[in-house]
Parts: structure tokens; sequence; C-alpha cells
């Protein structure tokens, strides 16, 4: 079985996963042609020889972004791609919307930010065991606390606009897309018939309601983020992120205390 790192994506394997199964003939967008191979029984069929060449694609751009230290928002909150997108998005290190698309999460991201503060405080009185509240209180702060976390917890590092926007089904992620748009982030798109490819600068055209389809091509440009980072050096998961910081802290501290010895040595 390929690592992570190592997944490679084949004609067999997208077949086997269904990932070239359309819409219905009356549900198409005609704009999509051109990523078609056929019609049968009613159904359109996706060339996926394109399909291939756009996974190809795909990786190649994922390999520039992340060599640009810049980050990745993965969007997915149909049933079928949220537990991929949050569990891909996770394993490499980036950023993911999986439960809804919050007006503004891109445009307004300085309102985005005070929001997660506030999440942050709500956790804070959580922590201590709401000192000076009511039980009634508590409840309401918890209720509050997991809608903010079920919205929030995917961006609570974004700081910046990314550097690339993921998405399933960019006729559900419209939002997201116009966000994007507008702010001259590309835009990456698992793409089925029936959407408008237009607003979506590197095309992957696939079935976009196989759960099997959408993991597998998540999971091929997952691992490229994680085999570019690890050439590059740089900490992948939270865990690894989070040593990483505490060894900087560190390396920071000795570096302090060994300017303090330097002092007392000269005043002596």
């Amino acid at each position: 079985m390929l690592s992570k790192t190592e997944q490679k994506v084949t004609i067999k394997d997208l077949l086997e996963c269904g990932a070239h199964f359309g819409h219905q003939k009356h549900r198409w967008n005609p704009k999509m042609k051109r990523f078609i191979f056929e019609e049968r029984n009613g159904i359109y069929i996706i060339d996926l020889a394109k399909t291939m060449q756009q996974i190809r694609t795909a990786n190649e751009v994922i390999e520039n972004v992340v060599a640009k230290h810049s980050s990745i928002l993965f969007v997915g909150t149909k049933k079928q791609a949220k537990s991929v997108i949050r569990e891909c998005a996770e394993d490499c290190g980036e950023f993911y919307v999986s439960e809804r698309w919050l007006g503004g999460m891109l445009t307004n991201l300085s309102t985005i930010r005070k929001s997660v503060k506030t999440l942050e405080q709500i956790e804070k009185k959580i922590a201590t065991g709401g000192e000076g509240m009511t039980k009634k209180e508590m409840v309401v702060l918890s209720k509050q606390q997991g809608k903010l976390d079920r919205n929030l917890s995917g961006i609570r590092g974004m700081r910046k606009p990314p550097g690339l926007v993921v998405v399933v089904d960019p006729s559900k992620e419209h939002i997201a897309v116009a966000e994007a748009n507008k702010l001259g982030i590309p835009v990456m798109g698992l793409v089925d018939t029936n959407c408008n490819p237009d607003p979506i600068n590197f095309v992957i055209a696939c079935n976009d309601d196989s759960l099997k389809s959408i993991k597998l091509i998540l999971q091929s440009l997952m691992g490229t983020v994680i085999a570019q980072k690890q050439k590059m050096n740089v900490a992948v998961t939270k865990e690894e992120k989070e040593k990483a910081e505490e060894a900087k802290k560190d390396k920071s501290k000795a570096s302090k205390d060994e300017g303090e010895d330097k002092e007392s040595d000269n005043d002596s």
C-alpha cells in the first residue's frame, strides 16, 4: 500500500472509484462539454484521460504553493466531503472549512478573527470552571462554544488569506469561490458535469458526489503537500508544529541565558 506521500492516481483507480460518472443529461452545464467523453444511458461520462492530466497539473500547483510558504484552504461542506476534507487538511497541516461557509471568511477575515478570539475566551472560561457563572449560563456558554468551534475549528490559525483554495463542488461552495475570485486567490476545484468551470482556475473534472472519488483525489493532493513540506523540513502535523515551536522557544531562551552569562562575566 502506498504511503500518504507516495499516493499516485491511475485511470484504473479513478474508474474503480466511479470518478467518471457525471450527472444525468438534463442536469449538465454545457460549459463542461470539453471534459465529457460520451453520454451513456442518459448519464454523461467524464473523460478520465483529461482528469489524469488535471490531477498532475493540480499537484504541480500544490508543490509551488507550498514551496512559497503559502497556506492552502480546503473547502467541502456537502455530506460526502465533510469528513474527508477535515481528515486530509489536518493530516497535511492545512486549513479547512467542512461544516458551514460563513460569509466573509476570506473577504472579511478580520471579523472572522474576532469570532476566533471570542471562541478562545469562551474556552478559557469553561476551562476554569466558569467561575461566578450559574449552571444555566454555563449551558448557554457551552452551546455557543460548540457552534463556534464547529464552524471555525479548521481556520483558527489562519491569520492571512491562503495562497490557494481547494473546493469540492464549486456549485455548492459558490460563495467561497466568489470570495476567492474577488481577492484574486487561485481556486482549484473538483468539478462535476453540472458545474460551471469558469470561476475555477484549476479544474479537476470528476464525480464530486462519490466519497471514494473525492477521497482518492484529495489524498493525492494531501500527499503532495506532505512530500513538499518534508522536502523543505517544514512541520506538517499539529504535533510537529508544536514541537518546532517549543524547540524555537528553548533555543531563544538558551541564547538569552548565554547573553546574560556573558554580561555577568564582563561585570566581574
